[in-house]
């Protein structure tokens, strides 16, 4: 028999909350481990463990649950978004959100998502082999299907809809979602550093602190990326930076 289900609930409204977690304690196998009320709580609580997965409201103070969706580790918990906003939908599972609830939220909806997520929790079948980092990344063109090493792209940026990978190479349209190319390249060189961009830092230059907290991050090509200020704090730690660091060059 599976563990339950260790679920975590964030949403600004107390009220919210709590019809949440009255819910899931009528539902078998899943368990309520926290309640938060705003995006940067929900990444703290993430990283401490023990959360299988995130019902995520989408308004919130600070970081929203899309900026929080998209901050979140790779292999991280499974997020359901849980809103009164019907038209954020297709940016949600842009990022890897397993479903999408509106509110006022019913128990046999509910109980429909956590099954999913449920399923998307279980090992794959043998037959399958689960996914892993590409040695060239395939990118459909025109021309045909351009075979790119990961270490030749810089960056990738999502603008209406479409994903755009730069690299050495020039610059490819692709298929993939940002969230895919996260789970197909190294994890130790990219970094999903906005809701809208992946950066590979061996190709930055420069890191300009800006006035929100982030970063422009330059690259070698002369692009720029925004870091979010989330991600600007998590490329301080992983940099060694201090906060009065930002001035310094990566390279």
């Amino acid at each position: 028999m599976s563990p339950p289900l260790r679920i975590l609930i964030a949403d600004d409204e107390l009220v919210a909350r709590r019809r949440l977690a009255r819910l899931v304690a009528a539902l078998p196998d899943s368990t309520v481990c926290g309640e938060v009320a705003d995006g940067e709580a929900v990444l703290d609580t993430v990283r401490a463990g023990g959360v299988d997965v995130v019902l995520l409201d989408i308004h919130m103070p600070g970081l929203s649950g899309l900026d929080a969706l998209a901050l979140l580790p790779a292999g991280g918990p499974h997020v359901i978004l849980v809103t009164a906003h019907p038209d954020h939908a297709v940016e949600a599972f842009e990022h890897g959100a397993v479903d999408y609830v509106l509110k006022p939220v019913d128990a046999a909806r509910l109980h429909k998502a956590l099954e999913r997520a449920r399923s998307r929790r279980a090992p794959p079948p043998p037959s399958e082999a689960p996914a892993r980092p590409l040695d060239r990344l395939p990118i459909p063109t025109r021309q045909g299907i351009v075979l790119v090493a990961p270490e030749a792209i810089s960056h990738a940026t999502l603008e209406d809809e479409l994903v755009t990978v730069f690299t050495a190479q020039g610059d490819f349209l692709t298929d993939f979602s940002l969230q895919e190319l996260v789970e197909r390249l190294p994890a130790e060189g990219f970094h999903r550093v906005h809701r809208r961009a992946l950066l590979n830092l061996a190709h930055v230059t420069r890191l300009e602190p800006l006035e929100t907290g982030g970063y422009l991050a330059r690259t070698g090509r002369g692009h720029t990326v925004e870091v979010s200020r989330q991600s600007a704090r998590e490329l301080r730690r992983r940099l060694g930076l201090r906060r009065g660091g930002e001035e310094e060059p990566t390279g």
